[in-house]
């Protein structure tokens, strides 16, 4: 697991064995785990305890750095 960014309490991570999926992000908190397509949009696709206020802030984090989790992800999984 390559965490990418933190912000507060949110963690940003993927994980080694999902390079055949589309571009997506983890997200970690103390409430539970969401994950969020990167292309062709930013979409949530999973959530599992994370309240809604906080996928909020999630996904507006997403797009504010969208840049750096996306190379990143490219990066990781495309060596």
């Amino acid at each position: 697991m390559l965490t990418v960014l933190r912000y507060g309490s949110f963690r940003f991570h993927f994980f080694s064995n999902e390079g055949m999926e589309l571009a997506h992000i983890h997200v970690r908190s103390p409430n539970g785990e969401c994950k969020f397509w990167l292309v062709p949009a930013v979409t949530l696709i999973d959530n599992d305890g994370i309240l809604q206020h906080e996928l909020r802030k999630i996904e507006r984090l997403i797009n504010e750095n969208y840049s750096i989790l996306r190379r990143a992800y490219y990066e990781y999984h495309h060596r």
